[in-house]
């Protein structure tokens, strides 16, 4: 599977490994094509970490989302410089529509065990064009936004992501 996120900075190319993460890519896929993912934001922006988006309009109200999904973060996967990865919060399997781009190895959110702080992050896919646009992404001022930290100043938009087989 590849998918194309055409963002405000640029389009960013994936090559999804649906063999490795079947339910993480078919829920992508699924947002992807419903359009939840069209006129979003990245609203999280940590240089030398990551960039997180799906999940926020430009005015920073969170979309509402279908149900959680099982976390195959034990797939072999590692959250390696330009993966996607699903967003959670502490829960191990409350991923939904949200997702990170790793701009460094970041092998602390890879799977060690079957306890909620060790469960990983499900990575589903990797960057195969666009690094010069994440880069451009990872370098935006960011600040506060209410009780997000790490929002960009000027809203990043995903105008859209496009899934194909």
């Amino acid at each position: 599977m590849k998918a194309t996120i055409t963002t405000s900075h640029g389009v960013i190319e994936l090559e999804l490994d649906a063999q490795a993460a079947p339910e993480t890519c078919a829920n992508f896929k699924r947002y992807a094509d419903d359009g939840h993912y069209d006129q979003t934001i990245f609203h999280r922006v940590i240089p030398n970490f990551m960039i997180q988006g799906g999940g926020f309009t430009a005015d920073m109200n969170q979309k509402p989302t279908r149900d959680t999904i099982k976390n195959e973060a034990a797939n072999g996967l590692k959250n390696t410089a330009g993966s996607i990865a699903m967003a959670r919060t502490s829960a191990p399997h409350s991923a939904s529509s949200q997702f990170f781009i790793n701009l460094i190895s970041n092998d602390f959110l890879d799977h060690r065990d079957t306890s909620d702080s060790g469960f990983g992050y499900a990575v589903f896919g990797t960057t195969v064009a666009g690094d010069d646009v994440i880069k451009k992404i990872s370098g935006v001022e960011t600040g506060q936004h209410g009780p997000h930290g790490d929002v960009p100043s000027e809203p990043v938009m995903i105008e859209s992501i496009v899934v194909t087989d």
